[in-house]
């Protein structure tokens, strides 16, 4: 089994990222917004904090796995995978990609080295780079500098919301927004051809289903618990059709999902913004959240198919502590008591923290009041480097996928 994840506490034995390229050096200030990003991160800078986490994690005991080398190896000799992969990524790549389809594919394939046409696809395509003369009479005379046939995908680096591992499956996600939706198609790949993974792996959700789900909702709690939020990015419908699949399915252990409904903001995106655990019976929480949250338990219902649905009404830590068999449960505010520190903390990912084993996480260093209020409540506390990292809005545990856990 390659796969095994049934907590976010165990020990953390192997993780995906996805080392920041090219793609970050694509981003222009008119493009910001349509690529998700609040500013533009400098990639050599970027590139050191992301070393800096990948070295902690090694140090830590855990295996890390890069993304784009994953999909190179995925696949490497095989003919068949390279043009089928190339003619969907381009597919996937929106109108102008598939008018420059032809073109587009001659050139990616002339990419000999897979990956380098894997970092190609993931840091975009200049239409000044293809042999378009002659093809379009307006285009020929309007020949617009940095216009992308294939636009970059920034936010590769946050490997957790194009699939979430979930025991020994995988949610694989319809992404919310349309600029992510290319992102999956790697894990698909990957999952779907890559030998350590291929026919080994079940899935729970698919790109093709109708409703957006994304990795940052999705919080393993136990075994038999999961925890997903209802976000800007993850709609309840996606969250029902994900609990009929794993009840559904008798290797699947998962038998209840709690649904936290926060607020449908950017700054709070996915319920890990808001609330990650870090240890066994602790989490941080964004107290912003506390007055408004609204809590849904799902179980199987008489039938193929058929779930059950109630909303409960006493607090978030009492539901964990019955659902989880816990003697107590404690919220850490992120931020502490002051307003002005929570807001600002939790901005910069405070409450995103990555748990390596239990009572041990990976936070960002920018965040000096919540993690030392994690520090009094005995959590050890890995700071890492993130001036550059945090432009992109995700904190450690954003930026890492678990495949397996202890």
């Amino acid at each position: 089994m390659p796969i095994h994840v049934t907590s976010e506490t165990g020990p953390l034995k192997k993780v995906l990222l996805h080392r920041p390229g090219l793609e970050l050096e694509h981003l222009t200030p008119t493009s910001l917004e349509q690529l998700l990003f609040d500013d533009i991160p400098y990639l050599a800078a970027a590139q050191r904090e992301h070393d800096a986490f990948a070295q902690a994690l090694t140090d830590n005991g855990v295996e890390v796995f890069y993304l784009e080398k994953l999909m190179a190896e995925a696949i490497s000799n095989r003919p068949e995978l390279r043009k089928a992969f190339i003619g969907e990524f381009i597919s996937l790549g929106g109108p102008l990609a598939e008018s420059c389809h032809e073109p587009l594919f001659r050139y990616l394939s002339n990419i000999q080295d897979d990956l380098e046409l894997i970092e190609k696809t993931m840091a975009g395509v200049l239409m000044s780079e293809l042999s378009l003369k002659g093809k379009s009479p307006l285009t020929d005379l309007v020949r617009r500098e940095g216009r992308f046939a294939l636009e970059p995908i920034p936010n590769l680096y946050f490997t957790r919301d194009p699939f979430a591992s979930i025991g020994t499956g995988v949610s694989l996600n319809k992404m919310y927004s349309e600029t992510r939706r290319r992102e999956t198609i790697y894990a698909r790949y990957i999952l779907g051809y890559h030998p350590d993974f291929a026919g080994q792996v079940p899935l729970y959700y698919a790109p093709d289903m109708p409703f957006c789900i994304e990795g940052g909702d999705v919080l393993n709690l136990s075994e038999s618990v999961l925890a997903v939020g209802l976000s800007q990015r993850t709609s309840p419908e996606a969250v029902e059709l994900l609990s009929e699949n794993m009840f559904s399915d008798p290797g699947c252990k998962i038998r209840t999902v709690l649904a936290l409904d926060i607020p449908d903001i950017r700054a709070f995106m996915h319920l890990d913004t808001v609330l990650t655990q870090v240890d066994t019976g602790k989490f941080v929480m964004h107290p912003g959240i506390r007055e408004t949250l609204r809590i849904y338990e799902i179980t199987p219902g008489n039938g193929p198919k058929a779930i059950r649905a109630r909303e409960l009404t006493r607090p978030l830590e009492d539901i964990f502590r019955e659902k989880l068999e816990l003697d107590s449960v404690s919220l850490i505010r992120c931020g502490g008591k002051d307003p002005i520190a929570s807001e600002r903390e939790q901005w910069n990912d405070a409450s995103n923290t990555l748990c390596i084993s239990p009572g041990v996480v990976a936070a960002y260093d920018r965040n000096g009041i919540t993690n030392n209020i994690l520090r009094d409540n005995g959590i050890t506390v890995l700071e890492m480097p993130s001036s550059e990292l945090s432009r992109g809005r995700g904190g450690p545990r954003c930026m890492s996928m678990p495949l397996w856990r202890d």
